[in-house]
């Protein structure tokens, strides 16, 4: 992969020891500074040129939805802040990308610990064909921590946090494969708050669950919003009104617009954005 940089801005070089745990907000990107940012972002999948100059910026403690019809670039945007995008061959990224003030791209940068600090859910859970405890405790493992009783504390920490500690605390040690598909995605959802991130990116997460399952991950995101920062793309439009507090629009790779949820779905300043919104096209 070819990567092309505009800035110098420090990066994330320095993998550090397991992180405390807390259960209280991340403390804040420097004043004036976005949680996450993209400034010109282009993006090639060889020939296909899947990001056209991406610009935005995403506040701390918040819920960003990104829509817009298959194919328009969501989840390229997405996996671009913990650069999931560079396990595919033949990607080339310009432009630049920060998480709170530090680019994402400069040579040196610690990938493993970038995906520790912008977490990542998938479509369809993936649980580990562990055990319930031990796909919560993974990441914590590969940190270094062993000790058995923080190691406790943190999965159970984690799965209250992901509200899924009443519901599992009785069979901690049976297969993860047993529970059922919301279940999964709420263990998935915890195994990626055990290592502390700062964002977490959400790759519709309910779009594969019935809909009670939906309106429990959709609770679970307006209660993490007060601690994390989170990214949501969905093809749901209910939903991205009913969860997100900013609202990204993309077509054929470029963002139209990116504004307030409440402006995007009343009074939109693109009519492509109020044509998509109100089914016209998509």
């Amino acid at each position: 992969m070819t990567v092309e940089m505009t800035d110098a801005r420090p990066s994330l070089v320095t993998r550090p020891a397991v992180p405390p745990r807390t259960g209280e907000p991340k403390p804040a990107a420097p004043a004036g500074v976005p949680r996450l940012a993209a400034r010109e972002l282009q993006l090639h999948y060889g020939a296909h040129h899947a990001l056209k100059g991406v610009t935005l910026q995403i506040p701390s403690n918040s819920v960003t939805a990104i829509i817009g019809p298959s194919g328009c670039g969501k989840s390229t945007l997405l996996r671009s802040f913990n650069r999931m995008n560079d396990l595919i061959p033949g990607v080339r990224v310009e432009g630049a990308i920060e998480v709170s003030g530090r680019s994402v791209l400069a040579p040196g940068t610690d990938v493993v610990e970038l995906r520790r600090r912008v977490g990542m859910v998938f479509q369809r859970p993936n649980p580990f064909p562990k055990s319930i405890f031990e796909n919560v405790a993974f990441g914590l493992r590969m940190l270094g921590l062993d000790d058995r009783g923080e190691l406790g504390a943190r999965v159970e920490d984690s799965l209250r946090r992901a509200a899924l500690w009443d519901e599992v605390k009785d069979r901690l040690d049976r297969s993860a494969m047993q529970l059922s598909g919301g279940q999964q995605q709420r263990l998935c959802i915890a195994r990626c708050l055990a290592v502390e991130p700062e964002v977490i990116l959400m790759d519709e997460p309910a779009s594969a669950l019935d809909p009670t399952a939906t309106a429990r991950i959709e609770e679970l995101i307006l209660d993490l919003k007060g601690r994390y920062t989170l990214v949501v793309v969905t093809h749901n439009m209910q939903q991205a009104a009913r969860i997100s507090d900013h609202t990204a629009f993309m077509l054929q790779g470029v963002l139209v617009e990116f504004d307030d949820t409440r402006r995007v779905f009343t009074s939109p300043s693109q009519k492509l954005t109020e044509d998509y919104i109100t089914g016209r096209f998509g």
